[in-house]
């Protein structure tokens, strides 16, 4: 009688596993963000991040949320980037920001504001340039 428990207890499993395994990234991510129930990857492009030149940001999002927005800023100094990046929504919770810039060196801080299902959420990532 324990025999049809186990193939219950495996349909059971897949039910949660299959959609944390859709919402993978599918790259391999740099960082790793979480908060508010959204589950955030991004990796620079160029790898790593060149300091005065611009460069992009590949974003993936866990569940795809309605907007998102992404900055950076240096907090020892007070002051973000010189430069406003621009964002592509590419589906599916897939995004490409362009045009950031970290224009000195030092401890900045990227900040990605979500607004997802469970309201918004405001994640950030530390990252020091030389």
């Amino acid at each position: 009688m324990r025999w049809p428990v186990l193939p219950a207890a495996l349909l059971l499993l897949l039910m949660f596993a299959v959609p944390a395994w859709a919402c993978l990234p599918g790259f391999e991510a740099a960082t790793t963000l979480t908060g508010n129930g959204q589950s955030l990857s991004f990796r620079s492009d160029p790898a790593p991040m060149p300091l005065g030149k611009p460069f992009a940001l590949e974003i993936a999002i866990c569940p795809p949320p309605r907007g998102l927005a992404v900055d950076a800023h240096m907090p020892a100094h007070r002051h973000g980037m010189n430069y406003r990046p621009s964002i592509r929504d590419l589906g599916g919770g897939r995004y490409r920001a362009e045009g950031l810039m970290l224009h000195m060196p030092g401890a900045w801080e990227f900040v990605f504001d979500i607004e997802g299902g469970a309201g918004r959420a405001r994640l950030t990532s530390a990252y020091t340039v030389r």
